[in-house]
Order: C-alpha cells, then structure tokens, then sequence
C-alpha cells in the first residue's frame, strides 16, 4: 500500500521513520504547512513532498493524522471526504463533543483507528492474561516538561494512555465513581470500580520519566514497566519470621516472558493489515470517544 503521514512534527517524524521500513508499503507521502520540514524529512526517508494535503490524498491508500490536536477533527474530515482509511493519533479530538460530531460522519465500514500506542505495548495483552480478579490497580505516567505538547492538560496527554488500558483492558465493564486533584501539568484520579480502587497519576513536572503498573490480587502481585517492557510478578510468601527482631519473608518473584517491540511499529503494521483485511482497528473511535469522556470527567476535578 501507499501510505501517507500529515503533520511532520516529533509524532509524524516517527510515523515517517516506521513507514519507511515496514514491507507492507510502497511508496510514502508527506504533507505538512511547513515545505521545508516536509522536503527534509521527505529525504531522510526517500518519500515524496507532497504540495498540499489534497494531493497527498489523491495518492495513497492509507494515511496517519499526526498533526496537533486542535486540527484533528478538520484534517479528520478532510480524509473521510476523500474516502482514505486513516489513524488519527491520540486523543482523537480535542473534546469529546467533536469527537462525537466526527464519529457521526464516519460512514459504516469505513477504516478508521485512533493511535492508543500503549495499547501495542506487548506487556498490556500479557498482563491482560495474568490478571483475574484485581483488588488494587495503579498506574503512574510521570514526564519531565516538553516543550512539544499544546493545547491539552496533562490528562488528554499523559493520563488517557491508562485510562485506555484501564477501561478497554483491565475494567470494560461496569459504573465507576471518581475523585480527582491537580491542574494542567499534574494530576491524580482515584477510580472506585465497585469494591476495586484504581489510582492514576500524571505529570509533566517530573524529574523522573516513569511509565509503571501495579496490580495486586489475593495470591499475587503484578509490576509491569511498560518502557523497559517488563512483567514481574510476587507471589504470596512461604512463610513470615522475625529474626533479630526484623520482619523476615520469604518471596518468589517471577519475571514474566516478554517478546519485546517497538508499539509504534507494532500499531502501524496492525493498522495496515486491518485495511488490507478490511476488519475494524483494535483502538476504534467508539473507545476513544469513552477515554476522551472519562478524562474530561477527571478534567472537571481540577477546575471546578
């Protein structure tokens, strides 16, 4: 297939770089307002600068939306009415009202996804099978300031990659009650799914780049790292001792297996075989539309 990338920012420059090595494409096209960094990033990766988005359009069979949020819904429109099959990055738009007038001129069958990247990240379907029946589950997203995010709060950016993984993962059924602090660039939302309390945390005032989850049940504990790509699991102690006057426990921890990826490259060969194979992209714009809802409802903790 012929694939195309709109927006050549730090999320289309990835999205050029792994189009460029996937066997699936043909050819690459690039459209972006700024002609310079379309034309240089067009010739690190042997693509071709297309003069507008109508004409990028008019040449590939697929397209990725990476241009800044605000944008999403036109550009969004834009390719639905030329009829190419596209994934728009995270979050799909910039509320969850636009998103729910964008899902409306989406025409039934048409092939549309939304960039969830943590939803590739290998260790999310490996801790989806370890866990049965939660009792505690955490989540920390923790950034140092980047100057590239605009025009969303810490949540749109940061905290709806869990919030994902939370509700379309973990938890996909059932009410929950929330109760959230913080503002723009720091948060935290404690969840209550019945008698489970889900925390998560985010912040673009970090120190420390952190990307963690922590799940107990009854027998077991779960820690996942999802940039190391990790899975370790403690299991119940043998037996507990005071020696010395010390707490001593004995523990068996076990490093689960991962078959270690690049989500970005696992996201976009998924995106191009469900085009191909006309099946619906695991991450649809229905669910996207609940993470975008649910955030707005963490949103309104901090600002009311």
């Amino acid at each position: 297939m012929d694939a195309g990338v709109i927006g050549v920012g730090m999320m289309g420059r990835n999205h050029a770089r792994v189009y460029s090595e996937l066997k699936a494409v043909d050819s690459l096209y690039l459209y972006d307002l700024n002609e310079k960094a379309t034309r240089d990033l067009a010739g690190a990766f042997e693509a071709a600068a297309s003069p507008s988005l109508e004409d990028l359009l008019r040449s590939v069979d697929v397209v990725s939306i990476c241009v800044p949020t605000p944008y999403h819904f036109g550009v969004a429109e834009t390719v639905i009415g030329a009829g190419v099959p596209f994934l728009v990055e995270k979050p799909i738009c910039a509320t969850a009202e636009e998103t729910r007038r964008l899902i409306a001129k989406i025409p039934d069958g048409f092939a549309a996804g939304v960039g969830h990247i943590e939803r590739f990240n290998p260790i999310v379907p490996e801790i989806k099978k370890i866990v049965r029946d939660p009792l505690y589950i955490e989540m920390k997203r923790h950034n140092p300031a980047s100057s590239r995010v605009s025009g969303s709060s810490v949540v749109e950016d940061l905290m709806i990659h869990d919030v994902d993984i939370m509700r379309n993962v973990l938890l996909p059924d059932g009410a929950y009650r929330l109760a959230g602090s913080g503002n723009q660039d720091v948060c935290s939302a404690l969840f209550s799914f019945g008698g489970t309390p889900v925390y998560l945390s985010a912040s673009r005032k970090s120190s420390k780049k952190i990307r963690m989850i922590y799940i107990e049940e009854e027998e077991f504990t779960v820690e996942g790292d999802f940039m190391a790509q990790e899975i370790y699991i403690h299991r119940k102690p043998g037996q507990y001792s005071v020696e010395n006057e010390r707490y001593v426990q004995e523990n068996i921890i076990e490093k689960v297996l991962v078959n270690k990826q690049e989500p970005l490259k696992l996201e976009l060969s998924t995106f191009l075989d469900c085009v191909a194979r006309n099946r619906e992209f695991p991450v649809s714009p229905a669910q996207a539309l609940l993470n975008m809802e649910i955030c707005e409802d963490v949103a309104r903790c901090f600002t009311a």
